[in-house]
This record gives structure tokens, sequence and C-alpha cells, in this order.
């Protein structure tokens, strides 16, 4: 199929080179950005899956069987330029119009003149609408443009940087094919910019320049994955360039003339590249050395290269639980909002608060064990049996799993003093593993003083006799005595002088698991059971208040999970 140029010369022009209702007509003094636009898909930079040979767009396109379809993508990756490369290929009128000004009476004055134009031509002159920005149009707007694209008035070009799951109606969303186009890479950006510099129609070949390495990756740098603003900073240095100083040199574009020409400095940084881990390693580096001036200094020179804000703020996450950890606990809190407070400003009101919170976790105390801690489980379970949960563990919700012995045993831990009780929680074959251990800095030196009492008590309790850790009956803090008792139960556990029979005394000892360690007092949970019990039941009520379960029903303290 015979491709249209531009930048024809009148004489050499010949009519089989332009389509009937194509509207590419750019002027010789036009930007830079707008001469050097894709002509065809041969001259297409980036977006193979779209472009490329054996691409389905573009076979649907060369053999002039397009049906409507959305482009979405970010700013400057060719959505408009690929519109209307498509509008010349399929020999269709092209019509634009930008959501951002047009409105429903512009849709109308669109669909009468493609009515008029397909009567002209017999049906042969198709329309392609093209809408800029539909994302930018409401529902009433988006709802006037479904006739005309169901009975083939139109065929419909969306452009979009939103997700048009979001932005555009579902009705429409239905009758048309989503494209998503991405942005430039790196060596297609260098692309565009050589080619530019080398083309004598349409670039800037015809004029004696030099663009210096260390100028084109600023450029590339600065254009984030943009064409359109990539061609537009070289067009702007290459008009604001000091002169050469001897007659017939080159023009010079160098680092110092980028930065003249955009007003502020090129910041060396490739974002995909060695230097893009280097710095991010700095960064980590200096909050686990707990220096917050270089802190403050390596999250700056991120952000303001052009860095992600969002890939700064997951880094200082990260370096909260692996660094930071039990140390301080309100680390990881902080970095989640730093995380939301950046998703929620943006840059660059945001960067404070990335930075807020890079200096709190490089001066915050510091502790890996939970990261070593758990990279040793993490070894155990792959390179170890990975053994049944132990039977006094397990969850019991059914008879037939009590009768196999689910949960038996199990010694809650509420109904000890201090609110702990050893027992094995590990398989039989990790008994012994110490996982966790903590430093003597910041929150984890309370931590370790924690554990250090409990393992103390652990210690005792697998050194004494089996006889005297098997519990032989349900707690006592579950059995209710009766009224009367109570206080001769509290008499016997702290008075010398008691008069509780002994086997009363039996009945309610509470069942010792370490020499130091006893149960927490009935007395504490009786009350309530015995006023349930004892609580009248006024006339005409509906029913009495439900049993409370006494020390020989099927009662499971630990309710199912």
């Amino acid at each position: 199929m015979t491709q249209s140029r531009l930048f024809d010369d009148d004489s050499s022009a010949a009519p089989s080179t332009s389509f009937p209702g194509h509207t590419l007509e750019v002027a010789p003094d036009a930007p830079l950005a707008a001469r050097m636009r894709p002509l065809n898909f041969d001259e297409f930079i980036g977006q193979e899956h779209l472009t490329g040979p054996a691409a389905a767009l573009r076979r649907a396109v060369e053999s002039d069987r397009l049906s409507s379809i959305i482009l979405w993508g970010p700013p400057g990756v060719g959505k408009t330029t690929l519109a209307e490369v498509i509008a010349g290929l399929t020999r269709s009128h092209f019509a634009r119009i930008s959501a951002t000004s047009a409105g429903v009476a512009d849709l109308r004055k669109v669909v009468e003149e493609a009515r008029q134009r397909r009567k002209a031509t017999g049906g042969k002159q198709r329309t392609i609408l093209f809408i800029d920005e539909i994302h930018r149009f409401n529902k009433a707007q988006q709802d006037a443009i479904l006739p005309m694209v169901e009975n083939g008035t139109v065929t419909l070009i969306g452009a979009t940087t939103e997700n048009p799951s979001f932005e555009v109606n579902a009705a429409l969303l239905s009758r048309s094919r989503v494209f998503v186009m991405r942005a430039l890479s790196d060596d297609e950006i260098r692309l565009v910019l050589r080619r530019a510099l080398t083309d004598p129609v349409r670039g800037l070949g015809l004029e004696a320049l030099e663009l210096v390495p260390a100028a084109e990756e600023a450029l590339i740098n600065l254009a984030n994955g943009d064409a359109r603003s990539a061609l537009n900073i070289l067009e702007l240095t290459v008009t604001t360039a000091p002169p050469p100083a001897t007659p017939g040199a080159p023009v010079v574009i160098d680092l110092e003339a980028i930065e003249n020409a955009v007003q502020r400095r090129s910041l060396l940084y490739d974002k995909g590249g060695e230097m893009h881990y280097d710095i991010i390693s700095a960064l980590h580096k200096s909050v686990r050395g707990s220096d917050p001036d270089a802190t403050l200094y390596w999250v700056a020179r991120m952000l303001e290269s052009g860095e992600d804000p969002l890939y700064v703020a997951r880094r200082l996450v990260r370096m909260a639980v692996e660094d930071i950890g039990m140390a301080d606990p309100q680390a990881l809190p902080l970095a989640m909002a730093a995380q939301q407070a950046m998703h929620f400003l943006g840059m660059p009101e945001g960067a404070l608060a990335l930075a807020e919170c890079a200096v709190y976790l490089a001066t915050a105390p510091k502790s890996n064990r939970l990261y070593t801690g758990y990279n040793q489980a993490k070894a155990d379970v792959h390179q170890t049996r990975n053994d049944p949960v132990p039977l006094h563990l397990r969850n019991a919700p059914t008879q037939l799993m009590k009768s196999l012995g689910y949960g038996k045993d199990y010694k809650y831990a509420h109904d000890y003093e201090g609110g702990f009780v050893y027992q094995q929680n590990l398989p039989e074959a990790l008994e012994d593993r110490r996982y966790y251990e903590p430093t003597d800095r910041g929150y984890e030196r309370e931590i370790e003083r924690r554990l250090n009492a409990w393992r103390s008590e652990e210690a005792a309790a697998r050194s004494a006799s089996p006889e005297t850790l098997a519990p032989a009956q349900p707690p006592a803090s579950r059995q209710v005595p009766p009224p009367a008792a109570l206080s001769r139960h509290a008499t016997a556990q702290g008075n010398p002088g008691s008069s509780l029979p002994a086997s009363s005394q039996e009945r309610v000892k509470p069942v010792p698991a370490a020499p130091s360690q006893e149960r927490i007092k009935p007395a504490q949970t009786a009350s309530f059971q015995e006023r349930a019990k004892a609580a009248p039941v006024k006339p005409g009520s509906a029913a009495p208040l439900p049993r409370v379960a006494e020390a020989g029903d099927d009662y499971d303290p630990d309710p199912p999970i």
C-alpha cells in the first residue's frame, strides 16, 4: 500500500501520494516533535506489539478491517501519531476532537458530516473519529457516541492516559478493543533523538550539531520515556545553544547547554541501570549505618533525579522491617504512613513524608534479629521434615477430633499466673530451635527481659518430672466451687490458718507447671458464673438464662478457629 509523505515539494508531489480525506498537514516550521511524527508503521519507534509486521492491529489496518479501538498509555508514546497513521493507511477521513473542549454538539456535527461523506462516496469513504483524552467525557457524552459506533457511521479511536476500565463507560468499552501502549525505553528514546539529528528533511540533519554522549544520556533521562518531551528539549537546546567559537565548527550540545535550556540542572541518573542500584544501595546502607545526613542526601538525589517516589517508599518499608525490626516496632507503621502520604500528595509535596520516614529509620535503634530469625525458620521449612502439628495444638471443633486427641492436654495460657505456661509448640524434631534472639537495643531490651523470664520458667518446667507436668483434670479456674468455699479457697491459697478440708484443697489445687508458677485463682471467674446460675427468672420472662458449663461438661476453653 502506498504511504503518504510529508514535506514533499509541490513540484515533486504526485497525486497518488496523498489519500482523500487525509489530514496530516504539517508546516515545515512546525515544532520538531510534530515534524518527526512517523508517517507509517515502518517509521514507528517502539510499540512493536502493535506496529510490528506480525501485530494484530497492523494487520487489521493494512487489510482495512479496523474496528473501534481505545489506545491507553502514558503521554508521548505515540497515541495520536498511531491514530493518524491508521487514518492514512485505511484511506479514511480523519476527524479529530479533544474531549477537553468538545461537547455533544461537536459530536453531532462530526456524525452528520460522516453521513454526508459516506453517502457522497457510495459508502466507500469511511470516517475515523479520533477523540483525544476520551476519559474527560462524562457519561452522557460517552453515551452519545454509542449509536454512531454501533451502526458503523464512524470508527472510534479513543486515546487516554487513564485506565479505561474506570474512565470509559462499560457499554462503550464493550464495543471497542483496548490496546495498551508502553513508555518508550531508553534505547528507543535514543533512536528518536538520533533520527531527528540526522534527518535532513524533517529533522535537524542540515544543521551542524554535535551531541556529546553525556548530554544524550541527560536528554534520555529527562524524557522519562516520552518521545515528544525528548524532541522538545532537544529543539529548545539547539535554539538556545551558544554559537561555536570557530566559524564552520559544529554547535556543541553538552550538559551546560541542556541545563540552560531547561532552566534546571540536568541530573545524571539512570532509573534502570547501574546508578539506580548504586544509589538505592547507598540509601539503604546509610539508614543501616544510622547516618541521617547521608540518608537525606540520597533520598533527595533519587527524588530530584526523577525516580518513582513510590519505589523509594517501598524500599523504606523494607528497611523498616529488615534493619530496625522489633527494636522500634513503630518504624513499620511510620513507613506505611509515609507511603500513603506520598500516594495522597504526590510530588513535590510528598517528598517531605519520605524524608521524615528516612530520617526516623536512620535514627531509630537497629536490629536485624527478626530478619535473620525468619531466614533461619525459612531454611528449616525447606530443609527439614514438615512434621504434623502437635496434637495438643490442633483445633477440635468436632467430637471425633476430640476423641482422636486433638487439643488434649492443651494449656490455656490465660489460666496461669502471668499469662504464660510452658508447653511444646514446635514439632518434636525442632524442639530446641531458637529463631528469635533479641538484642539489648531499643524495645528489644524489654522483649529480651520478658523472654528470659519465660525461658527460665520453661527450663524449670522441662527439668521437672513428667508426673508434675501432666494435668490430672481440667484447670481449676474452670471449676466453680460453691460460694461458701470460695473464701475458704482464697484463705487456703494465701493464709496459714485455712480451714478448707484436705479433700477440697486437693480438688481445687492447681496443677503446677513449674516450681515458680501457679494458676490464677478461680475466684476471679466464679463470681460471674455464680450470678448466672443464681439469677432469678422474672415472671413472664421468655426463658431462663442458659446454664454455664460445669467442669465435667464437654467444654472447649479455646473455641474453634
